[in-house]
């Protein structure tokens, strides 16, 4: 019987604000380790096609929640550990690693390393060697460098904002992987990669595959796949609420011919920017204000409201309280008997603990928010009724649900993203039933979205502001649309070949 390749997995994922005063820390990540990772991901599990056709090893993977900077000691150590792992893997197979899956987003800002991505792959190939097959799979919101396409065999990225095809994508990246470690036909072992910058860097509100043009961009994508001599084709929108100069859109297309992989980079790219003025929010936009008074105007219920400036699955803090303190400033809100509404949610560890303490039912006044990120307003003075509380949340640890007025807000222990109807449901509040709801998210998560009878997207400040001129970019590079309207000549949309670097160093 001959002996199953062995591939490796490992990879660290987080989305970062580099506008964002937070840190994101090693605990953030919840690293998973050895069989633990195999136990995540059903398809490379004993008794299916992929996990029988390999030998899967799990070095150490790491998903945190979209956050401030990663800070270096919190990387170093994670990576670290990544590659004593691996290194223990090489040591006990026979022929040491043969592939390795990188189980990326791609928008992970580290301090003091540019390009954060590339430098642990980098540091992962002097572990495993040049001629391990590497297969990574990526965020479409995520950057690829020029150094990471290098250091990368195969390279994909969701096709669906909202990302409805995560497992789907991941299971991609290692079934292309799989397939080139098992085949008899030994001159394919290394494909070839197409790659081509766009000059184009736009929020995922603006590109979300739901609407045009994104939704017939991305339909472009299997149409290349499909063809003869591809193997894949990825298009990535960027990353745009951080400040470096990878930070942009690009296309890959992977396959075995020079002329074939080239040819439909190029039908992409130019395909997409030549879409560039059609990008549009998903939804009407508006001050908090003005949302407000259009929710009120509506008839729709419930009625959903964006505060999306400081989306804490985005990179936001989190803990911004401009929003809730316009609602609170509303006269509307003021009484019980008010208009219901529910905002989520603001961080506020000692509000939370002083709820928890003096039970539901209870009145009490508290002080949440802004222990972060307190540029765009301070922390604010709550007093209301306990509504509820709930411990034991992965993201949030303890959640309270504090009415003021006709306001039920959620108040957590740690920042948390509200994107299920059980994460209120098991608040002892019923979202279908709400008035308007306000949600610290960016476009509707599918849930949500299948939920409100109307909504807005409310361009409140924060760490990931959706007005990209008061953010203040100054080393992505230009000219960039949106950030530049007028170029001084036509793009170079030409693709680069970029085969696997022999210098893993």
């Amino acid at each position: 019987m001959p002996r199953r390749p062995v591939i490796a997995v490992a990879g660290l994922a987080c989305e970062t604000s580099s506008f964002s005063p937070a840190r994101t820390l090693a605990p953030a990540f919840h690293p998973r380790r050895g069989s633990e990772i195999i136990e995540k991901y059903s398809f490379i599990q004993a008794g299916t096609a992929l996990g029988d056709a390999v030998c899967w090893q799990g070095s150490l993977i790491g998903h945190a929640l979209p956050g401030g900077v990663v800070t270096r000691d919190a990387f170093e150590e994670l990576t670290a550990e990544i590659l004593s792992r691996l290194s223990d893997i090489s040591s006990n197979s026979e022929t040491g690693i043969d592939g390795l899956w990188f189980d990326i987003h791609g928008a992970m800002c580290v301090e003091g390393i540019e390009d954060a991505e590339a430098e642990l792959l980098r540091r992962i190939r002097v572990i495993v060697g040049a001629e391990t097959i590497v297969s990574a799979s990526m965020d479409l919101h995520g950057n690829v460098s020029q150094q990471l396409a290098h250091q990368t065999d195969l390279i994909t990225c969701y096709r669906m904002a909202p990302h409805e095809d995560t497992m789907e994508t991941k299971e991609r990246a290692c079934r292309h992987l799989v397939e080139i470690l098992t085949s008899e036909s030994r001159e394919r072992k290394r494909p070839l990669k197409a790659w081509v910058q766009v000059p184009i860097l736009l929020p995922g509100e603006q590109t979300s595959t739901r609407l045009e043009p994104a939704k017939g961009l991305y339909q472009l994508v299997p149409e290349v796949e499909a063809v003869p001599g591809v193997l894949d084709a990825a298009i990535w929108v960027g990353y745009v609420w951080a400040d470096e100069p990878r930070n942009h859109a690009v296309v890959v297309v992977t396959g075995w011919e020079i002329d074939t992989v080239a040819t439909n980079a190029k039908r992409l790219a130019e395909y997409f920017w030549k879409v560039r003025h059609d990008f549009h929010f998903v939804a009407p936009t508006g001050s908090m204000g003005d949302c407000l008074d259009q929710a009120f105007l509506s008839r729709d219920r419930p009625f959903f409201i964006s505060d999306s400036g400081d989306n804490p699955t985005a990179g936001g803090s989190g803990d911004v309280t401009w929003g809730l303190s316009v609602v609170l400033s509303r006269p509307e809100f003021r009484h019980n008997t008010g208009p219901m509404m529910i905002y989520a949610s603001i961080p506020g560890p000692g509000a939370v603990d002083c709820m928890a303490a003096a039970g539901i039912g209870a009145t009490v006044t508290v002080t949440a928010g802004a222990e972060i990120d307190n540029i765009h307003h301070g922390p604010l003075r709550l007093t209301g009724n306990v509504h509820a509380i709930k411990f034991g949340d992965r993201d949030a640890l303890v959640e309270g649900v504090l009415r003021i007025g006709s306001v039920f807000a959620i108040i957590t222990k740690q920042r948390k993203p509200y994107h299920h109807e059980s994460d209120f449901t098991e608040l002892n509040l019923d979202p279908r039933s709400a008035d308007i709801v306000v949600v610290k998210i960016g476009y509707l998560e599918p849930e949500l979205f299948d939920m409100a009878a109307n909504w807005m997207l409310a361009l409140t400040p924060g760490g990931v502001d959706q007005d990209l001129a008061r953010l203040g970019h100054r080393r992505i590079c230009r000219p960039m649309w949106p950030f530049d309207r007028k170029f001084p000549h036509a793009p170079n949309l030409t693709p680069q070949l970029i085969p696997m670097s022999n210098d893993p160093a």
